[in-house]
C-alpha cells in the first residue's frame, strides 16, 4: 500500500491490554514479501564478469553454459596401453602418448602404443588396455615371429571402448551445466574451469546504508546520564558484509525528521537500513519521512516477537499492477528499498532475519525467477520446551547440541547475551513448542551445523 493512503489502523486499547493479535504481517507473508521485493529490484540488474578466483560464495546470475565438449577430445582414462584390434600386440616404438602433447599416429590393427592418463586417444584404437591387466612379451634374438618388437598380452578380456573417455562424454557443447541461482562452491569453480571458463556472471553485490537512529547513542564510553552504548552500529555492518552485501556507511542520525529524511531520499544504496524510529513514539519518524518521500509500505509491523515494529518499504518505481512478479518496473529508475529495524538489539536481529536478509539473498540472485519462495531453514528438534506468545511467532536464540536445538536464556528484546551465544534462531510457532518439536530454525551466516562452543557465561534455559 502507498504511504498515502490510510495506515493499517493500531489495536484498540482494550485489545491491546487483552494482549490479542496486533493487525500486521504474519512472519512467513513478511519474509515471502522481502523475497519478491528483492527479485523485483534485480530485474534489469546486469551481470558483472567476476574472474574465478573472486566468484567463491557468490551465486550465478546466468545459466552455466558449457563453451566445449567434456572432455573436448577422447582421452585416456587409465596408464596404460592404447590397442588397435585384437590381440596380441606389436609394441610400436615410437614412443608413449602423453597428456597435453600433440595427438600420435593413427592406430593400425594389432598395434599398441603406451600411453598416459588423460592423453590424446590416437585415431583407430579399440580400447586402453590397464598397464596392470598386461603382459609384455619381448622376442627372443633367434626368433622371427616378432620382427616389429615386442608383443603385447591382455590377461583379462578387452572390451572395445573400455577404459576411454569418449568426446562429450559428460557434456556437449552449449549444454547447461547449472542453473542460474546456483551458489558457487569449489566444485563450480572447477566445473567451470573444465569448460573453459576465465570468468562467472554473478549479480553485482547488493549496497547497503546503514542508519542508526537517536540522540540517546554513545559511540564510546560507559554509559552515563541516560545515554546507552550504540550495539547497533558495531554490529550490523559485519553482519551484512557476512550476508554477501556492499556496506556503503554507517551513518548516526539524531532524532530529527528532516535530517533522516536527507539522508533516506539522498542515499544511492540498493537497501536503507534503519535501526528505531518504527513505532509511534514521539521521535519515530520513519513512517512519517517515508510518506514524505512517497515510499510504497510493503510490510508495517510484523507478527514476530521480539521485533514486531519492522517494516519494508519501496522507495522509487511503484508498480501498477500489471507487472509479473519478478519484472522490472522501470529501466530509467533505481528501484530501492527501506527496512526500518527496531531499536532493541535482539529485536532488531529478528528484523534483519525477517525482512532484510531474505531481500538481500534475493537481490543477490539466491532466489527463485518467480519470487515467491523463501529459503527453506533446517528444522531441528528442539531439547525443552519454550513457551511462545499467544498469537505471535517467536524467534529464540539456540544452540545446537547432538543434533537438537537448546534455547539460550537473556532472549529479551533489548538482550545480545544470547544471540552472542548461539548459532541460529528458532522458529517457535504461536502456543509455544514442547520438548522434542520439530522447529524451523535460521543459520547465523557464521555458525556451523552443529555451532561453537556457548561463549564462557552463557546460560541455556
Amino acid at each position: 500500500m502507498s504511504l498515502k493512503e490510510p495506515l493499517p489502523v493500531a489495536p484498540d486499547t482494550a485489545d491491546a491490554q487483552a494482549g490479542g493479535p496486533h493487525r500486521a504481517t504474519a512472519w512467513p507473508e513478511a519474509r515471502a514479501a522481502a523475497v519478491r521485493a528483492g527479485v523485483s529490484a534485480r530485474a534489469g540488474r546486469a551481470p558483472l564478469g567476476v574472474p574465478l578466483g573472486q566468484a567463491l560464495g557468490q551465486v550465478l546470475a546466468e545459466p552455466l553454459l558449457a563453451l566445449t565438449d567434456l572432455p573436448p577430445f577422447d582421452t585416456s582414462a587409465m596408464d596404460g596401453w592404447a590397442v588397435a584390434g585384437p590381440g596380441p600386440w606389436t609394441v610400436r616404438e615410437d614412443g608413449a602418448v602423453l597428456a597435453g602433447h600433440a595427438a600420435a599416429a593413427a592406430a593400425v590393427d594389432g598395434e599398441a602404443v603406451r600411453i598416459a592418463t588423460g592423453a590424446r586417444v590416437p585415431t583407430g584404437t579399440t580400447a586402453v588396455l590397464r598397464s596392470e591387466h598386461s603382459r609384455t612379451e619381448h622376442p627372443r634374438t633367434d626368433s622371427v615371429s616378432a620382427p616389429g618388437g615386442a608383443l603385447l598380452h591382455a590377461l583379462r578380456e578387452v572390451v572395445p571402448g573400455q577404459d576411454i573417455r569418449p568426446r562429450g562424454q559428460e557434456c556437449r557443447s552449449g549444454d547447461e551445466l547449472l542453473p542460474a541461482g546456483t551458489v558457487v562452491t569449489p566444485a563450480v569453480l572447477g566445473l567451470a574451469a573444465a569448460a573453459g571458463y576465465d570468468e562467472l556472471p554473478v549479480p553485482p553485490r547488493p549496497r547497503v546504508e546503514i542508519l542508526v537512529l537517536g540522540d540517546e547513542l554513545l559511540t564510546a564510553g560507559l554509559p552515563h546520564d541516560g545515554l546507552i552504548r550504540d550495539a547497533l552500529g558495531p554490529m550490523l555492518g559485519p553482519w551484512l558484509t557476512a550476508l554477501g552485501a556492499d556496506v556503503l556507511a554507517t551513518r548516526r542520525i539524531g532524532d530529527e525528521a528532516e535530517e533522516l529524511y536527507a539522508a533516506v531520499t539522498g542515499s544511492t544504496a540498493d537497501l536503507v537500513l534503519t535501526t528505531g524510529g518504527t513505532a509511534a513514539g514521539p521521535v519515530d519518524h520513519v513512517h512519517g519521512v517515508l510518506e514524505k518521500a512517497g515510499a510504497t509500505l510493503l510490510v508495517d509491523g510484523v507478527k514476530v516477537r521480539p521485533g514486531h515494529p519492522m517494516l519494508l518499504a519501496r522507495l522509487g518505481a511503484e508498480p501498477t499492477g500489471t507487472e509479473p512478479i519478478g519484472s522490472e518496473l522501470t529501466r530509467a529508475e533505481h528501484v530501492r528499498h527501506l527496512v526500518g529495524l527496531p531499536g532493541n538489539p535482539l529485536a532488531a536481529v529478528s528484523g534483519l532475519l525477517t525482512l532484510a536478509e531474505p531481500l538481500l539473498r534475493a537481490l543477490a540472485g539466491a532466489a527463485s525467477e518467480a519470487g515467491d519462495r523463501t529459503p527453506t531453514p533446517p528444522r531441528v528438534l528442539v531439547q525443552d520446551e519454550v513457551h511462545g506468545h499467544p498469537y505471535d511467532t517467536r524467534l529464540v536464540p539456540v544452540v545446537r547440541r547432538g543434533g537438537r536445538a537448546v534455547p539460550l536464556r537473556y532472549n529479551g528484546p533489548a538482550m545480545l547475551r544470547g544471540i552472542a551465544a548461539a548459532d541460529g534462531l528458532a522458529v517457535v510457532p504461536p502456543g509455544g513448542a514442547r520438548p522434542g518439536q520439530d522447529l524451523d530454525v535460521l543459520d547465523l551466516p557464521w555458525a556451523t551445523a552443529e555451532g561453537a562452543v556457548p561463549a564462557q557465561g552463557a546460560c541455556f534455559t
